[in-house]
C-alpha cells in the first residue's frame, strides 16, 4: 500500500507541476522524459526499464547433461529519476526496483522489507570538476559491475561479478577528473561506507569500507559515455581506451564477499575480519570492434569464522581471483556478435575450491541502441575437468 501511495503522489506532484514547467518530450532512444522548472531551478527526468528472460538449463551429473529446466522470469522492472535541484550542480539520481528478483533478500538487516530502493544519491558539484556524493549507490568497483545492467553487452554479468562485486552501499563519495594533456583524462573517486550493501537500516556491525579507483583515459573520452557501455554500439571513429584499477578494504567485515554474501555468525554474534578486493579492468573500442578485460582479487586477513573460543564455525570468506575478458563486432546493421570467457580460481577450504572456467557465444540485435534490443546467447561451464553446466538465454531489453 505505501508504495501505491508513493506512485500516486509522485506521479500527482509532476502532473501539477507541469502547468508551470517546460517540458521535453524526445523521440524513443533520444533520452528520458525531462520536466523543467519554468525558473529553471530544479528538473525530474522520468524513464521506466523492462528485461524478460528466457532460461533454459541442462545440469551435468558427471556423466552426461541432464533433462533440460526452464524458466521465464522478469529480469529486472524498474523505475528511474534523475535532474537537479537548486541548481545544475546538484543532481540527484533515484532508481527503485520492481520485480521480485529485485527487491529479494529482505531480512532484519532492512527492516524486513523488500530492498525496492537501488540508488538514491545527490551529487553535488562543489567545485571545478570536484564532486562529493552522499547517498545510496555503486560503489566505483570493477567496470561491468558499473556498467548499467540495460547496457550489458551479453544478456548478464559474468560469473566473476557475481562472486567479487562491491555492488552498492551507503555512505558517501569524492570524484574528480581532470585532463593531464589535451586527450589524456584521469578519473579519481574514493568512497567511505557503511560495508554491509544496499537497504541496511541496522548500521555497519563492523567497521567502515573505503573505496578508492583511478581510471586512465589516453585517448580522450568515449562517444556518450561508452567506457562504460557494453558493445561499441557507437561505432568509435577512432580509438579509444580506459583502463581503471580499484582497491577496496573492508575494516572488519561481517559478510562472507566483503560488503556482499552471507552474515559470518558465531556465538557472540558476528565474525569480524579484514577484507580486501583489488579490480584491474580495461575497455578498448573502434569501428564497432570491442573489448573488455577484467581482473579480480580478494583476500582476508583471518578467512575461516571462528567463535569467541576459537573453535571453527564453517563459515569463511570468499577468496580468490578471477579474469574475465569478452569482445565483440557491432555489424553496420546493428547485429552483434560477442563472446566471453571467464575463469574463477577459488581459494576456500570449506566450499568448492575448484577451478571454474565458462565460456559464453552471443548474439545481439539492437533494435535502437540499448533502448530496444534482443539478445540471446549459450554458456557452457566447467569446474574442475569435468563439465558443469549448459545454459541457453534469450531476453529483450526496454528503456528509456
Amino acid at each position: 500500500m505505501c508504495l501505491k501511495k508513493f506512485f500516486f503522489f509522485g506521479f500527482l506532484f509532476l502532473f501539477v507541476n507541469t502547468a508551470h514547467s517546460q517540458i521535453s518530450i524526445p523521440k524513443f532512444g533520444d533520452g528520458m522524459l525531462n520536466v523543467i522548472g519554468k525558473d529553471s531551478t530544479w528538473s525530474v527526468r522520468f524513464a521506466p526499464r523492462i528485461q524478460v528472460r528466457s532460461n533454459t538449463y541442462w545440469d551435468h551429473d558427471g556423466t552426461k547433461f541432464g533433462k533440460a529446466e526452464q524458466s521465464f522470469l522478469i529480469r529486472r522492472a524498474r523505475l528511474k529519476f534523475d535532474g537537479f535541484a537548486y541548481s545544475p550542480k546538484l543532481r540527484y539520481k533515484i532508481e527503485l526496483g520492481l520485480s521480485n528478483q529485485d527487491i529479494s533478500g529482505a531480512s532484519k538487516f532492512t527492516g524486513d522489507a523488500p530492498r525496492i530502493i537501488f540508488d538514491a544519491v545527490v551529487m553535488w558539484e562543489f567545485y571545478n570538476n570536484l564532486e562529493l556524493w552522499a547517498g545510496q549507490t555503486k560503489l566505483p568497483g570493477n567496470r561491468e559491475r558499473v556498467i548499467s545492467s540495460a547496457n550489458l553487452q551479453l544478456i548478464d554479468r559474468s560469473r566473476l561479478n557475481s562472486l567479487f562485486n562491491i555492488d552498492r552501499d551507503l555512505g558517501v563519495q569524492l570524484r574528480h577528473s581532470f585532463k593531464a594533456s589535451e586527450n589524456f583524462l584521469i578519473r579519481e573517486m574514493f568512497a567511505v561506507s557503511q560495508g554491509e550493501g544496499r537497504n541496511v537500516i541496522t548500521g555497519n556491525l563492523g567497521g567502515f569500507q573505503y573505496t578508492t579507483r583511478v581510471e586512465l583515459l589516453p585517448f580522450g573520452e568515449f562517444t556518450k559515455k561508452g567506457d562504460y557501455i557494453g558493445g561499441d554500439i557507437y561505432r568509435e571513429k577512432s580509438p579509444k581506451l580506459s583502463i581503471g584499477t580499484t582497491y577496496d578494504f573492508n575494516n572488519n567485515a561481517v559478510k562472507t564477499r566483503s560488503n556482499q554474501g552471507s552474515y559470518m555468525r558465531n556465538d557472540i554474534g558476528f565474525y569480524e575480519t579484514n577484507i580486501s578486493t583489488v579490480f584491474i579492468d580495461a575497455m578498448f573500442k573502434y569501428n564497432g570492434f570491442s573489448v573488455m578485460g577484467e581482473y579480480s582479487f580478494r583476500d582476508s586477513e583471518n578467512p575461516i569464522a571462528t567463535n569467541s573460543d576459537g573453535t571453527i564455525t564453517e563459515q569463511e570468506v570468499y577468496t580468490g581471483q578471477g579474469f574475465n575478458i569478452q569482445s565483440g563486432y557491432v555489424f553496420k546493421n546493428n547485429w552483434e556478435v560477442a563472446g566471453r570467457f571467464t575463469t574463477i580460481m577459488p581459494d576456500n577450504t570449506y566450499s568448492s575450491n575448484e577451478t571454474e572456467n565458462q565460456y559464453t557465444l552471443g548474439v545481439s540485435k539492437y533494435i535502437v541502441g540499448h533502448k530496444l534490443k534482443i539478445q540471446t546467447d549459450l554458456s557452457y561451464s566447467t569446474l574442475g575437468s569435468e563439465s558443469n553446466f549448459l545454459e541457453y538465454r534469450l531476453g529483450f531489453d526496454l528503456h528509456f
